[in-house]
């Protein structure tokens, strides 16, 4: 059976919204997806399903199932996705990256499109997954928003882990956090020797780390016209607990920490103050820039 519940009514403000009643169905009635990647997460996803999914491998025509298309693939590979994809079917992918999608995405017509923010981990191949709870949000992180979203948080709870269904605002707070949570703490660690995120969250989480992901907040939250609920410092640290053996590196920057110096290089063009002095001081200082 999949069970669907229903949350507490008083959930953290930046993250929190949940629709719909408590739910339960057979395994066999949850929707058939497409799934682009064979990877981790998408071998992960596709194990929690009816056994009918479609996985679509590297370099292969889309092609599948009515209904979500879920792109488990790395940022650099999205742009061959979308070509290889049928017009179309492309109003039904669902982008489960990290980073900052909504340009991107913007570019090719797709800002509708599913999104999910995927708080869960899978240690290698065909492992069972692990949840993203923390003792901040003991009901989970994994959220996702847009037409296939119920869909995608259905296939999730199918699996025993933690989905909420988002609007579109409180979303985009979300994603904000999640940026900002692995732009800073893989910074971090790489500036003190590629320790762990948990080290980085004991070592310097009331200090360096409170700073910067404050710093990166409040200009993430400038530039995308939205309103921090406050607590991001408490909820990101109690993540990087959670998951205290991932290691730190900095990796595909221009959708991560490449979108805040992106923030930086326009203000300093503009003759204004760099509104991330801290983050830009640390990547001079990594070699990142």
């Amino acid at each position: 059976m999949v069970c669907s519940a229903s949350a507490p009514a008083s959930l953290q403000p930046a993250t929190m919204s949940w629709h719909g009643p408590a739910t339960c169905k057979p395994t066999s009635m949850v929707q058939a997806f497409t799934i682009v990647g064979g990877g981790r997460i998408g071998q992960a996803i596709a194990n929690m399903g009816p056994g009918n999914d479609v996985v679509v491998g590297r370099g292969e025509a889309v092609r599948g199932p009515p209904g979500p298309i879920l792109v488990c693939t790395r940022n650099d590979d999205l742009q061959a996705v979308v070509d290889m994809t049928p017009p179309e079917r492309r109003k039904d992918l669902v982008f489960l990256q990290n980073g900052m999608l909504e340009p991107w995405l913007s570019g090719r017509g797709l800002q509708d499109n599913t999104q999910v923010l995927v708080y869960f981990a899978v240690a290698k191949k065909g492992d069972t997954p692990i949840d993203g709870k923390t003792d901040v949000n003991p009901e989970g992180l994994t959220a996702a928003w847009g037409p296939h979203a119920e869909a995608v948080a259905e296939r999730l709870h199918a699996g025993g882990l933690s989905c909420k269904v988002l609007g579109r605002d409180v979303f985009r707070l979300a994603m904000l956090e999640k940026l900002v949570w692995i732009s800073a703490f893989m910074l971090m660690g790489v500036r003190h020797g590629g320790i762990s995120v948990g080290q980085v969250e004991q070592q310097y989480g009331s200090t360096e780390i409170s700073d910067l992901v404050s710093e990166l907040c409040t200009a993430g939250a400038a530039e995308l016209g939205v309103q921090l609920a406050g607590g991001e410092v408490e909820r990101l640290r109690a993540y990087a607990r959670s998951v205290a053996h991932y290691p730190t590196a900095i990796k595909e920057f221009p959708w991560r920490n490449g979108w805040f110096y992106g923030l930086t290089a326009r203000a300093l063009a503009e003759g204004r103050p760099d509104p991330c002095p801290h983050h830009t001081a640390l990547l001079r200082e990594v070699g990142a820039v």
